[in-house]
């Protein structure tokens, strides 16, 4: 009787520990969750102070697609509500001067158009229809005009006349003729033929009237570099940075601020500095501008600097020099006593205030959304009345909107909770902070490790490298998604920030300057190292990934060791002579990353070319690209593929449809992007029969 209770007690409790496991695995974040998951961006703070309208992205599930509606919410954090619904994507809100009204663009009607909405009423008037999408929509001071950009269609390039087709005959498309240097751009696909060019709009409505002119790309198009367009306090003209040179793609980095007269369409340069000079911002009293940039060194990474110059273009200086970070989203203070920013230091982004002459204070951390670790997420909007919104994130929240005052920043006040619904049923992984040093040089890198659910010390976890694109880029203090899927399929994930990561500065960022990939293998493989010395690593589980620039560096350390038993490759360089011939992007890296053309540097390149260290491979490899990805093309992925199956390399090659780099326009191509990664390490996994041999 004693025994068979005892029997019972055991069973029992045996049944409790798999219930209890079935539990726990299901509070993790699965694939699905991808769906789920909300985004906010870009808040805008009414005038007045009082009021937040920002961008709530979202996914529609029946139709696969990501939308986005605009929401409203007061600075004390009550009367949170939508002011748009529907699966379309409403985007670039707008207050009016007097914060009456607000400006935005919408897809709704099919063709993205300019809406205006009058606060009080709630009343919506659709401004335009227009047949190219409008972007860098912004309000003159009077309130009585809108300006934006769009383009201008021409027609394109025609060598031949066709015959005419026969009455009822159903001839094929017709050849096209491509005579630009950069024809496609990644996430665009194939450019249109024509000129991004600068409008104005009665705010009540009307004809848009085309302000600038010649053949140039202005204004807000993420192509050529060009910033929206702002007005001057008087509001008769419009400030922004466009590149003018006459062999504008050859010469891709070098824009300059410029003036446009509204009245008349008169033009005129305030800038000339060989190199990037963008974002300009004019003083509340209209009598400076400032503006972001660098003089060009042709160097891979130059920090971004903020200047200051008179209205008409004279005095110009860099008022930040002796700050060593990346100056971005920079906003005048009310006054004109000097600028607030974010930048992002050590791999977390702040908010931070510079004065005219040049000392710096940090006022926020965290500032950030999205659902990756990168940086470059953060977006604030100030008040007349010195009151601020802003988004947050931290390694377990994608990102919330907060407000605060800037008399007192450390007290902001989140004021949404767009994930709480989901994150309140689901446990994350703990992230870790590590600092390591480089068996290179010793140098200090920094990175971070995401534990498993339910994390045991004790116990041996499979770990998976994953490593950040950019090349210049920082991951941080961020939510980042696949990761934390990665750790949910109870893999220990580290992610570092190697030589070349931006948010240390200059000379940390130029260690790879003509020579990428190359000693980051160090830092990578040092930081591999020092979380199995934690021991709770299985060594001969080890697995590598990345994408991009992350995609080359898992390329590279396969070829330079065996100790990872499998990886992932995901839209890769392979070999940088036909990047710099097929890449969307190519007309300035072959003299920024590299010396210059490829046939001058023959040597140069192929030192760097990951087929040069192919044959050394004998990891199985897992190559996996959108077929629409213009950045780093799909013909680099074939090489590389087709170079391991001639070796004799396990690997396969993924193809993913109808999509660019990043693999995430389809929220179910990013699952099977987040799938084929974790299902190629599972695959390779040890067998327990392995384990007991071993």
């Amino acid at each position: 009787m004693r025994q068979s209770v005892i029997r019972c007690s055991i069973v029992f409790c045996l049944l409790v520990v798999c219930l209890m496991s079935v539990q726990a695995q299901s509070r993790r974040l699965t694939v699905n969750d991808i769906f789920n998951l909300e985004i906010v961006a870009d808040p805008q703070i009414s005038p007045d102070g009082k009021r937040v309208v920002y961008v709530r992205q979202f996914t529609d599930i029946m139709t696969d697609r990501r939308c986005s509606n605009l929401w409203i919410v007061n600075v004390d954090g009550t009367d949170h509500r939508p002011l748009t619904t529907g699966n379309f994507n409403d985007a670039l809100p707008r207050w009016s001067p007097d914060g009456k009204q607000l400006a935005y663009i919408s897809s709704r009607d099919g063709q993205p158009q300019i809406y205006r909405r009058w606060m009080d009423t709630g009343e919506t008037a659709k401004l335009t229809n227009l047949t190219q999408a409008p972007s860098g929509l912004n309000w003159s001071p009077d309130g009585k005009w809108l300006s934006f950009a769009m383009l201008v269609p021409e027609a394109p390039p025609s060598i031949i006349k066709m015959p005419a087709a026969p009455e009822g005959a159903k001839w094929a498309e017709p050849a096209k003729v491509i005579d630009k240097l950069v024809y496609r751009y990644n996430g665009v696909g194939y450019l249109k033929p024509g000129y991004n060019h600068l409008f104005v709009l009665p705010a009540e409505g009307g004809t848009p009237r085309q302000v600038s002119s010649g053949k140039y790309q202005h204004g807000g198009g993420q192509v050529w570099g060009a910033s929206e367009a702002v007005w001057t306090p008087d509001g008769k003209s419009l400030i922004l940075s466009i590149n003018h040179n006459d062999n504008y793609e050859l010469e891709a980095r070098d824009t300059d601020v410029v003036e446009y007269n509204v009245a008349d369409g008169s033009f005129k340069k305030l800038t000339n500095r060989k190199g990037p000079d963008g974002n300009p911002q004019i003083s509340p009293d209209g009598k400076w501008i400032a503006y972001l940039g660098f003089e060009d060194k042709f160097q891979g990474y130059q920090v971004t600097r903020l200047s200051v110059m008179a209205r008409d273009g004279s005095g110009a200086k860099i008022i930040s020099g002796d700050f060593d970070r990346d100056v971005t989203n920079h906003r005048w203070a009310t006054d004109g006593s000097g600028l607030y920013f974010l930048s992002s230091s050590e791999g977390n982004t702040g908010l931070y205030f510079i004065a005219l002459d040049g000392k710096v204070r940090k006022l926020l951390d965290n500032v950030g959304s999205g659902t990756n670790a990168y940086g470059g997420g953060g977006s604030i909007s100030l008040s007349k009345t010195g009151a601020f919104a802003i988004t947050r994130c931290n390694t377990s929240n994608p990102g919330d909107i907060a407000a605060g005052t800037l008399a007192n920043p450390s007290a902001v006040k989140t004021l949404t909770a767009v994930n709480e619904d989901l994150f309140a049923g689901k446990q994350l992984g703990a992230v870790e902070e590590i600092w390591y040093n480089s068996s290179k040089d010793n140098r200090r890198i920094q990175g971070w490790i995401i534990k498993p659910p339910n994390f045991d010390p004790s116990k041996k976890y499979p770990l998976i490298l994953e490593i950040h694109g950019g090349p210049f880029a920082d991951y941080g203090f961020r939510f980042d998604l696949e990761k934390q899927l990665m750790a949910a399929s109870d893999y220990v994930v580290l992610y570092t920030n190697p030589r070349g990561s931006t948010s240390y500065g200059q000379e940390f960022g130029n260690l790879i300057h003509h020579a990428y990939p190359g000693d980051d293998f160090y830092d990578l493989n040092s930081g591999v190292d020092a979380v199995v010395a934690k021991g709770y690593v299985d060594t001969d589980q080890l697995y590598v990934t990345g994408g991009s620039g992350g995609g080359v560096l898992t390329c590279w350390m396969i070829g330079r060791t065996p100790r990872f038993r499998a990886a992932v490759t995901v839209y890769p360089v392979i070999n940088w002579y036909s990047f710099v011939l097929t890449s969307d992007i190519g007309n300035w890296t072959y003299n920024h990353w590299f010396p210059g053309f490829p046939w001058d540097n023959v040597e140069h390149y192929e030192k760097r070319n990951l087929l040069s260290v192919v044959k050394n491979v004998k990891t199985p490899t897992m190559v996996l690209t959108g077929e629409e990805d213009w950045r780093t093309p799909m013909s680099d992925s074939e090489q590389y593929y087709q170079a391991l199956k001639l070796l004799g390399v396990e690997s396969v090659l993924v193809r993913v449809p109808n999509e660019p780099h990043g693999i995430q326009v389809r929220p179910s191509h990013h699952i099977s992007k987040v799938l084929h990664i974790i299902g190629w390490f599972d695959q390779h996994k040890k067998q327990p029969a392995q384990q007991a041999a071993r």
